[in-house]
């Protein structure tokens, strides 16, 4: 196994067991197999994002064995009432073969009015509470894009991380969710490090001779930011996966340079791309 260097590795105390910062997610069109899965966590990756429908990584969760305890799942979890969280999370355990699930978020609460269902009388949170409390499941946390509401939910206490959208060109929960997760002792998980590929790609406003800096680069911009925990990396293939992979050969963070180079593509992505602030 290749062990990132130690600024990307988190100590057990957010997680359980500790994490290697640089996750992997799955989506719908991923061609990533088993053996690439088992490939990442050969290089130091132990945080698995499953979107919890049965898939690549379902099934290689299920088939991990002893090593299992090694690696933090992570399953988006669409249930918003008891009744429906109980028959969901018996699914989940029965799609990984497993007796209990490192983290469940409640999937992309985008309201107030659904964060009020799952916390309510006969809400997924109560039931899935209780799962915590036999060891069912280890920790809770939610999905969101909305920043002032997931600030809200973090100050709430009642749960145990964030997960958000955070990257070069949508930078507004440095101010409007990190101070309240870090006040909360909250961590954050960070998806959407590349903007859908923005950051990849050129703008009209590029200086002569620039050339966007490629995937690597951006989620160590996203972990540069200390409130963030982990940044979800979801290659579509292998060789999208080695490069990513390549963010455990950085033997120390950003310089500031870099950082501001970065950051300055990340403006003009946000200029030109419209849409989501």
């Amino acid at each position: 196994m290749t062990a990132p260097a130690p600024f990307l590795r988190r100590p057990a105390a957010a997680f359980g067991k500790p994490v290697c910062r640089l996750g992997l997610a799955s989506h719908g069109e991923t061609a990533v197999t088993p053996d690439d899965i088992r490939h990442a966590l050969d290089r130091g990756v132990n945080f698995l994002n499953w979107a919890g429908d049965e898939d690549v990584f379902s099934r290689t969760i299920a088939g991990l064995g002893r090593r299992r305890d090694d690696v933090i799942v992570c399953v988006q979890f669409a249930a918003r009432t008891a009744a429906d969280a109980a028959t969901e999370l018996r699914s989940v355990l029965s799609a990984i073969k497993s007796d209990y699930v490192d983290i469940l978020t409640f999937y992309y609460v985008e309201e107030p009015a659904e964060w009020a269902e799952l916390t309510g009388p006969g809400g997924a949170l109560g039931y899935c509470r209780s799962a915590q409390r036999d060891g069912t499941v280890r920790r809770l946390g939610v999905t969101t894009h909305q920043r002032p509401l997931a600030a809200e939910m973090a100050r709430s206490g009642t749960l145990d991380l964030l997960m958000v959208r955070y990257n070069a060109a949508h930078r507004g929960a440095e101010t409007e969710v990190f101070p309240a997760a870090d006040a909360a002792g909250l961590p954050v998980i960070a998806y959407t490090a590349l903007r859908w590929g923005g950051l990849l790609r050129p703008t009209p406003d590029d200086p002569p001779g620039f050339t966007p800096p490629p995937a690597p680069m951006w989620y160590r911009f996203v972990l540069q930011h200390p409130s963030v925990a982990v940044a979800l990396a979801a290659p579509h293939d292998r060789r999208e996966l080695d490069e990513d992979l390549t963010v455990h050969d950085a033997t120390a963070p950003l310089t500031p340079e870099e950082y501001e180079r970065l950051a300055e593509h990340g403006r003009r992505v946000r200029r030109h791309g419209g849409g989501f602030p």
